[in-house]
């Protein structure tokens, strides 16, 4: 569990899919801002103007009584600040847009983000929370820039959250099962060094490794949970930051027949709270589709 209590900086960049000029348009009106950040927003675009969100899929602020944010900073097109009283806290935001170099899909825009804070956070997991948080408002912002399919807003007030996506598959059940259970398979779409013994309590890796502050993390699944052949696979889910004091989550793989093929829905459940989906929910979507792809073509 991570606790901060003097001033504190969470920075964040990301590369947006659009030119500077669409990415600012898309911080500061109204109408872009209720389909990827808020299902409420009020915007006076000055300094010391308001620039309220609030509702069921801003973290913090479900009722407007409590939506106080302020412009504290306008430059456009490059520079947004806004007040925001943070569990308590009053920390502010700052939206940083600068050129990147076009791809063949064509402009692009660095964004930098900076969330400051003047003492902690009094709540379990403080710095993962804002981290979690901001990979899960900028995906949504990615998304909305590249047409809005995948925006996910979430719904800060649900008890149990999770990540449902479902996609239909033009092969039999038995071929896709294979994708997900046979090694060699796995490593074609999904692992890097998969290792499986197919049997509940088996375990059940995908050979993911990588460095999360310097430290080496084996992240991903280790054990299967619930096993059906060609209908079910359900594995734990490990802190992807390999934080051993934090509960595992689970992964489900459901499989159905559908005319045409095979019906995949994929839940990923057991988060203790809706901001620790961070971005998964846009990560999922690539795999499922990966999945679709991989195995309709082999």
């Amino acid at each position: 569990m991570t606790a901060t209590r003097d001033p504190w900086v969470h920075t964040f960049e990301t590369t947006l899919p659009a030119d500077r000029e669409r990415v600012f348009a898309a911080l500061t009106t109204t109408e872009p801002l209720m389909c990827w950040f808020a299902d409420h927003v009020q915007v006076e675009l000055r300094e010391g103007g308001a620039f309220r969100f609030w509702g069921r899929h801003s973290y913090g602020t479900p009722d407007g009584a409590d939506a106080n944010q302020r412009v504290t900073r306008l430059e456009p097109p490059t520079a947004l600040a806004f007040s925001w009283q943070f569990e308590g806290v009053p920390s502010e935001v700052t939206l940083t847009a600068t050129p990147a170099e076009p791809d063949k899909d064509g402009a692009r825009t660095t964004l930098e983000l900076r969330h400051s804070f003047p003492a902690g956070l009094n709540v379990p997991w403080s710095e993962e929370l804002v981290d979690d948080l901001w990979r899960l408002t900028l995906g949504n912002l990615q998304a909305y820039l590249r047409g809005g399919d995948g925006v996910v807003l979430p719904d800060y007030t649900d008890p149990n959250p999770e990540i449902r996506l479902s996609i239909v598959i033009n092969a039999p059940r038995d071929r896709v099962f294979r994708a997900l259970i046979e090694p060699d398979a796995m490593n074609t779409w999904l692992s890097t060094a998969a290792d499986v013994d197919p049997r509940v309590g088996g375990h059940y890796r995908y050979g993911w490794t990588y460095k999360v502050k310097d430290r080496d993390v084996a992240g991903g699944p280790t054990t299967i949970l619930g096993l059906v052949p060609n209908e079910r696979l359900v594995t734990d889910w490990l802190d992807w930051r390999g934080d051993d004091t934090r509960p595992p989550t689970r992964l489900a793989w459901l499989l159905d027949d559908v005319p045409g093929g095979t019906q995949v829905t994929l839940v990923h459940g057991g988060f203790s709270r809706v901001v620790d989906q961070g971005d998964y929910p846009f990560g999922w979507v690539y795999f499922v589709e990966t999945l679709k792809a991989t195995v309709e073509t082999t």
